[in-house]
């Protein structure tokens, strides 16, 4: 699933495609939970409606429109936009522009197998929500309504805005007090659009083992990492994107960030501040990239005495 840089570099591209297109008409193909929309309010406030912007909260797309109304658009884990201009009625290669989990559908002729929404603009061009797996969705909602959406309510605050503060951070992650603390930054409703790539590497420029206790962390040490969690998805953002397996940006290219990546995939190799071999671990349930010599982890002395096994008599 794509995270918060990705979806960033979406909406940026996006932003300069189909800014002031007007809708002609949107077709769904089998399979209408990736469109969960109401066919006459689709006529009235989608079909007609220019794009004003297109703008992100957390790893949603949100395409603001003339009508007062929003697109919703959700990638999850195999979603993908594509953007087909045309000119004079012929294709070209310059006016096709990919977004999402990278597969032939980014060359080849669409709609295909994986096509889910068609929607049409009235000068010809074409944006294409193709999704093999349909776990994504692109809902239509009164734009004064999308903050109440169920899905947006839960969401924690952006991390990029200055609103975001160190105590803003430091009062949402002792939420989870008793959890690790990148279980913690895993979170959504902690904050907005972190996930695998940039906890590791967060945790690793912060000094932090995954598997600390938010509780064990004093709060200067969670200012630590709340700056740098900041810094790494700016750096990410700058660099295009990461170039996990399944994502590509707005021009179809992959994004360089994994190669500044200080540990993340990089297990066997030697940290780039201490030298140590960086290894990989199981944190929350996922592959967790650490230096031990870096990030020590703190031993809890109450589950050690938990665990002890009594001698034998």
């Amino acid at each position: 699933m794509p995270e918060l840089p990705e979806v960033e570099i979406v909406r940026r591209g996006l932003q300069d495609l189909i800014v002031g297109k007007q809708f002609k008409y949107v077709k769904v193909i089998d399979s209408p939970k990736s469109f969960p929309n109401d066919n006459n309010v689709v006529d009235e406030f989608l079909l007609g409606a220019r794009i004003n912007s297109v703008e992100r909260r957390a790893k949603v797309i949100l395409v603001d429109l003339s009508s007062n109304y929003t697109l919703m658009i959700h990638l999850r884990m195999t979603g993908q936009l594509v953007f087909v201009g045309t000119s004079n009625g012929s294709m070209y290669k310059k006016e096709r522009w990919g977004a999402g989990h990278p597969n032939d559908s980014f060359v080849g002729k669409l709609p295909d197998r994986s096509t889910r929404v068609i929607m049409k603009f009235t000068d010809g061009s074409t944006l294409y929500f193709n999704d093999q797996r349909k776990f994504g969705w692109v809902k239509l909602l009164p734009s004064e309504l999308v903050q109440n959406d169920p899905f947006m309510k839960k969401v924690g605050p952006e991390p990029l805005l200055p609103e975001f503060t160190n105590k803003i951070f430091t009062q949402r992650i002792r939420r989870r007090n008793g959890t690790t603390v990148k279980a913690a930054i895993l979170d959504q409703t902690v904050l907005a659009g972190v996930g695998n790539i940039y906890a590791d590497e967060s945790l690793w420029a912060a000094q932090i083992h995954p598997g600390t206790r938010v509780r064990d962390i004093t709060d200067k040490k969670l200012s630590k990492l709340k700056k740098e969690i900041v810094d790494v998805l700016a750096l990410s953002i700058s660099k295009g994107g990461s170039t996990d397996k399944n994502y590509v940006n707005a021009e179809g290219k992959k994004g360089s960030y994994l190669e500044f990546a200080n540990v993340f995939r990089l297990e066997g190799t030697p940290c780039p501040r201490c030298g140590a071999i960086i290894e990989k671990i199981r944190v929350a349930g996922r592959g967790t990239h650490i230096c031990s010599s870096c990030q020590p982890q703190a031993l809890n002395k109450k589950a050690l005495s938990t665990h002890t096994t009594k001698p034998s008599t």
